[in-house]
């Protein structure tokens, strides 16, 4: 795993190093071995390098036979040693054993296609010296992540949003638009990025930059769903076992020492025990992080499978005292605004796991592609509830927001206000606001006057919409499967956990996100996956015998952090002073009066603003550290 950058340019001289040594020192924390750069005739490549695989010959850029193709990636290939045997028959010859180094013969061999050729996370560069090209590709699921900057002039991209900032070619200047898509997913989703004129890559492109023509943008993988006929259900029990075991397995190949993510939930438990047994029962190590409030704590289900399989196993209590400790970190920590609770406590439970071992593997993605969450369970009664009379909609809304509110995790005062916010709204946007964030109409009042009248025709959900027309052709239920997974996964979940761990210098690997794995979930018919209200149903089938009953047979619980309650008590203080009147006024992209009203509602036990909060205070986290001193009026 790595941090790469560089930028293109027709002219870029000697005196440019400067500018790349700057930009790759930004990414030093994803890469604390070594470095290396390339500066040449119109590109500078860099890269910072965690060693994974090959630690002693792997240095990169890599080249080909003859220094016509350069590489930097940040990843890695699982299936690289095939791919080097077969390019090795090709007439392919090679200097070391990383996995980077096949990406240069594999481009060399099948030009743009070589990333049908390959299997893994990653996020690489190609320089192709003898077209004057440069290539980029990002991984199907989207687990390493890709940003650029084109002006028409120059092109500059990195692993992180910090490492374009360095260039002077990138304005530090804020998106008002990424501003409001902030509000409404709780993240800036991809394409957009959250400083003006920047993008991401999304997951399963490529993007092609010649000089003097503009950047070609290719998707080269894309979700498929097409349920299979005529196959039993223990049969679907057979090949889920069958696939998700051959995943695991690929994922142990390592030449640093690895452990294992072990939450307590169904998935990372099943990697757990997978892991043990491709390794013949050789004892694993595996990390927890548990809360004192009971009812976010799993370190009790994650105990259960440590003592079944004999795990070395550590546990992180977390609490609102290391909360406050590391806030003043987040813009150190992460690149772009991310509410997602639980960001902090991946980065100390990373912090932890990097003490001992330089790879995990971690549940990740089990359940977007089977079916997990609370939001597959609520779109059938969405439904048909919707169908109701208006006016008794609005009279059961009106008793739901009535009900006494609870600080408990997942409490069903909570989850069915989420869900009646939800109703009014499109299929892809009530998924969205079943799992967070304000429209555009809540977010209006919250805006300072000059931010409302340049957000006034912005639409948040616009991105939803295009995806609707994208999933035209799809079942409703696989509908809701391919926004998952292209939003929250993608744009939420692998980024927390990206930032996270790389931040700490640990490689996080994802065997549910295999595409082999991926490819199977979408045949297999959606009843098989959501069975009644059992979520995950084929999964757990498959795993009886190796994941304990109480972890198959309890409520799904996802990793919930106490945000609520601890900004009420020990967080109070840092929430007034991060959205203190005088503060909002001076910046000026937030009405002051009405932050104020969410605070003291929250404040006082009247309502739950504990979402919108916490997006308010991390943002202006990430704001203080990267652009410092701005103002907006």
């Amino acid at each position: 795993m790595c941090g790469i950058t560089g930028f293109l340019r027709s002219s870029v001289e000697e005196h440019d190093r400067g500018v790349l040594t700057r930009m790759v020192a930004s990414l030093r924390h994803r890469g604390p071995d070594e470095e290396g750069c390339h500066v040449a005739d119109g590109v500078a490549l860099g890269v910072r390098r965690l060693s994974v695989i090959d630690p002693a010959t792997g240095h990169q850029p890599v080249t080909n036979e003859d220094g016509t193709i350069r590489v930097v990636q940040n990843g890695e290939i699982y299936n690289f040693r095939e791919l080097r045997e077969r390019l090795g028959r090709l007439g392919h010859d090679f200097r070391t054993s990383s996995d980077t180094e096949v990406i240069a013969h594999a481009y060399e061999e099948y030009g743009e296609k070589c990333v049908d050729h390959l299997d893994g996370m990653f996020a690489f560069a190609v320089w192709d010296e003898s077209r004057r090209r440069l290539f980029l590709a990002r991984d199907r699921m989207g687990e390493k992540p890709l940003y650029y900057y084109a002006d028409g002039f120059t092109f500059v991209f990195g692993s992180e949003l910090r490492a374009l900032l360095e260039h002077p070619a990138v304005p530090r200047e804020l998106s008002l638009e990424a501003l409001s898509r902030y509000l409404a997913f709780e993240y800036v989703p991809a394409p957009d990025a959250i400083i003006a004129g920047v993008r991401k890559l999304p997951p399963g492109h490529t993007l092609t930059i010649t000089a003097g023509c503009k950047p070609k943008l290719a998707r080269f993988w894309d979700l498929t769903f097409a349920a299979e006929a005529g196959v039993d259900e223990r049969e679907w029990e057979r090949r889920v076992l069958e696939q998700l075991t051959r995943s695991v397995e690929t994922r142990l190949v390592s030449d640093v020492p690895l452990g294992m993510f072990l939450s307590g939930g169904v998935d990372s438990s099943a990697i757990v025990a997978l892991a043990w047994l491709a390794r013949g029962g050789i004892p694993l190590k595996t990390f927890s992080l548990g809360f004192a409030e009971e009812t976010y704590d799993e370190r009790p289900f994650a105990k259960l499978v440590a003592e079944r399989y004999r795990t070395q196993h550590e546990e992180v209590l977390f609490s609102a005292d290391d909360m406050k400790q590391l806030l003043d970190d987040v813009g150190q920590l992460l690149d772009e605004p991310l509410v997602d609770g639980s960001f902090l406590p991946i980065y100390a439970l990373s912090r932890r796991a990097r003490e001992n071992v330089t790879v995990v593997l971690s549940g990740d993605g089990g359940d977007e592609i089977f079916c997990g969450y609370p939001t597959f369970q609520a779109e059938l009664p969405a439904r048909v509830i919707g169908r109701l009379p208006q006016a008794l909609i609005r009279l059961l809304t009106a008793v739901v927001n009535r009900l006494p509110r609870s600080s408990r995790y997942g409490s069903p005062d909570f989850l069915l206000r989420q869900f009646f916010r939800g109703l009014p709204h499109p299929p892809e946007v009530r998924t969205q606001l079943l799992l967070g964030g304000l429209t555009a109409a809540e977010q209006k009042p919250l805006f300072s006057p000059a931010v409302r009248a340049a957000c006034a025709d912005v639409d948040p959900y616009a991105q939803l919409a295009d995806l609707a027309v994208e999933m035209k052709d799809l079942r409703p239920d696989d509908r809701l499967v391919y926004e998952h997974c292209k939003f929250y996964l993608a744009e939420q979940n692998l980024v927390c956990v990206d930032r996270a761990s790389m931040a700490c210098g640990l490689e996080v690997r994802a065997p549910f996100l295999d595409p082999a794995l991926v490819d199977l979930a979408g045949r297999i018919p959606y009843s098989l996956k959501l069975r009644g209200v059992t979520t995950k149903y084929i999964l757990k089938r498959a795993l009886r015998g190796l994941v304990p009953e109480e972890i198959l047979s309890r409520r799904k619980q996802g990793f919930g952090v106490p945000i609520g309650p601890w900004l009420r008590g020990p967080l109070r203080n840092i929430l007034e002073e991060r959205l203190a009147s005088e503060r909002l006024r001076r910046v000026g992209l937030f009405d002051s009066e009405a932050v104020r009203r969410l605070v003291d509602e929250h404040v006082n036990g009247e309502r739950d603003h504990r979402k919108i909060l916490w997006a308010l205070v991390m943002f202006d986290a990430w704001r203080e550290r990267y652009l410092p001193g701005q103002t907006w009026d």
